[in-house]
This record gives structure tokens, C-alpha cells and sequence, in this order.
């Protein structure tokens, strides 16, 4: 199956591209892409400037959208939360119409979604059922996959896996959290009781494929491993893991001081379950968290 991927530079994007036969890449930086995802055909596209080139889609049965500005790097400030909004709506609304100007649409739309659309729930467990919330990062979800579902239009599937917390070697959540905790100095944030929901990378990228393979599943799929934990819980596991001390707890205060209007996010309660993945079949390779660690740090690929 010719596919064509957004953001195929990124964490997952690598990885996902290992997976796939004949890639078709949409990227800014052309030659960098190149030099990156050796055997992909790269066209060019900002996601800003308007729809990607007609004949980036000759041929292409699926499409899988990852672009938008990283959440998690950089200060949120008015200028950087825009950032985050625009490259998600606008450079989706962009994507679709260069679905709609190819000759023949793909079969197929995958297009990222995150957890974040259900806010700040508690205990609350969140199926694809369960209602956004209305703070920034959720109505950005909203938009963005309303702007993805334009597509439906054309007669294209649409699927939004909303995304959790991915764990893998090399990049992602997990390596912004190994170096305190070898060093003795990681700890809970908060209270460490909201909820986390997090996947391992190779069962995000094997659910994305699919997604795109299983003709049943449109809409919203919980990108998360059926075995979220809470953040104590994910602390207390990952020193057991790298055998250290957990003992340093960041305050809320601290956090907030540390990286603003950011901190709400990574004190949000979201014990997110992955319904739909799982009704329609989908087998986790790791669904509790304790042995996905253990894999990532032995350097296991699936």
C-alpha cells in the first residue's frame, strides 16, 4: 500500500516509516528529509503555505497526518500556544484540500488527534464517548480533528487516534525523564495521583497501521495502552526499573514556576481507555507499564 506521511521526521514519524513499503513524505526541510528517511519520496510542503503538490498524492491509498507544533518543547506563551493551534487547524485544513485536489483520494485518513481533548476528569474513566472539555488544549483537539473530518466529504475514512503519553528509546516523554531519576533525583509531580495515559511507541505506530488496514474503525481511537497508571505509580515503576530512589517530588507550585501555563497539562487527570482499539480487535504488544519499560530500556524493538 502506497502511503503518504506528515511529520514523518518526528519521534514517531521514524519509526512509523520503518513500517511501511513504498512512503510518500511531505516535509519543509526536503534534503534534510532525504538524508533522514532514506528510500521515502519527499515532496515539499509547509503546512502554513497552503495544500501540499497535487502529485504528492499520484497513487497514495492512505494518508497519515502527524504534523503540528511539539507541545511539550518550549515555554507556553501567546505566541507559541498560537503556534500550536495553527499548525494542527490550519495546516490540517490545508492537508485535506490537497486531498481534494488529488486525482483519485486515498481510501484512508489518519489523522493525530491527542488525550488532551479531555482535560483535567479526576477518577473519570474516558472512553471515545466521554465530551471534551473546554480548556485550550482541548478546543484545539476539537478543531483539529473537525478540520481532519472534512475529508469524510470526499468519500475518505477518517480515524483520529487520540494520542497519550508514547514511551520509547530515543526521544518522546521518557527521555526528558531518565537523567533524574539515574541521577536519584526523580519524584512524583504534584500529588502524583492523576492519571497518565501512556503507550509504548511500537504499539502506537502498530495501532496507527491498523487503523488505516481495518475498514471498521472511524472516529476517535484512544491511542493509550488499556493500563493507564498514575503518576505516583508510574514514578514508584520507573525507579524500580532503573533501581533508584524516587525521592524528590516536584510541588505543583514548583512545577508552575518552572514552565507556566505548561504545568497544567502534566498535572491534568486523564485515566483514558482504549474502547474502540479494542473492540475492534487490536491485541497490545504492551499493555501494562512496568514490562514496556523494561523493554524500552533493554533496547527491545518490535
Amino acid at each position: 500500500m502506497r502511503t503518504l506521511v506528515t511529520g514523518a521526521t518526528g519521534f514517531v514519524g521514524k519509526r512509523l516509516l520503518e513500517q511501511l513499503e513504498r512512503p510518500v513524505v511531505l516535509s519543509r526541510n526536503v534534503e534534510q528529509a532525504r538524508r533522514a528517511l532514506p528510500g521515502a519520496t519527499v515532496f515539499p510542503w509547509d503546512p502554513m503555505r497552503g495544500p501540499p503538490p497535487r502529485e504528492a498524492f499520484d497513487d497514495v491509498e492512505a494518508v497519515i497526518h502527524l504534523a503540528g507544533d511539539p507541545v511539550a518543547e518550549g515555554r507556553w506563551n501567546d505566541a507559541k500556544k498560537k503556534r500550536i493551534r495553527d499548525s494542527r487547524t490550519i495546516g490540517t485544513k490545508n492537508f485535506v484540500d490537497g486531498i481534494r485536489s488529488a486525482a483519485k483520494p486515498p481510501a484512508v485518513l489518519v489523522s493525530a488527534s491527542a488525550v488532551g481533548y479531555y482535560g483535567n476528569r479526576g477518577d473519570e474513566v474516558l472512553d471515545e464517548r466521554a465530551q471534551p472539555t473546554n480548556d485550550f488544549l482541548a478546543d484545539v483537539c476539537v478543531e483539529w480533528e473537525a478540520a481532519a473530518h472534512e475529508a469524510e466529504s470526499l468519500g475518505v475514512r477518517v480515524v483520529n487516534p487520540r494520542i497519550g503519553i508514547v514511551l520509547g528509546p530515543g526521544g518522546g516523554a521518557l527521555s526528558k525523564m531518565l537523567l533524574p531519576f539515574k541521577l536519584g533525583m526523580g519524584g512524583r509531580l504534584g500529588d502524583g495521583r492523576q492519571w497518565m495515559p501512556w503507550v509504548h511507541l511500537d504499539d502506537l505506530v502498530q495501532l496507527i497501521l491498523y487503523a488505516m488496514r481495518t475498514p471498521q474503525l472511524r472516529g476517535p481511537v484512544n491511542a493509550v495502552a488499556p493500563n493507564p497508571v498514575t503518576n505516583r505509580d508510574f514514578t514508584a515503576v520507573l525507579a524500580k526499573v532503573l533501581h533508584r530512589p524516587a525521592i524528590l517530588p516536584v510541588p505543583a507550585f514548583g512545577l508552575r514556576l518552572a514552565v507556566g501555563e505548561f504545568a497544567e497539562i502534566l498535572l491534568a487527570s486523564q485515566r483514558v481507555v482504549p474502547r474502540a482499539a479494542e473492540q475492534a480487535g487490536y491485541t497490545f504488544r504492551y499493555p501494562e507499564l512496568k514490562p514496556a519499560l523494561e523493554a524500552i530500556l533493554r533496547g527491545d524493538r518490535s
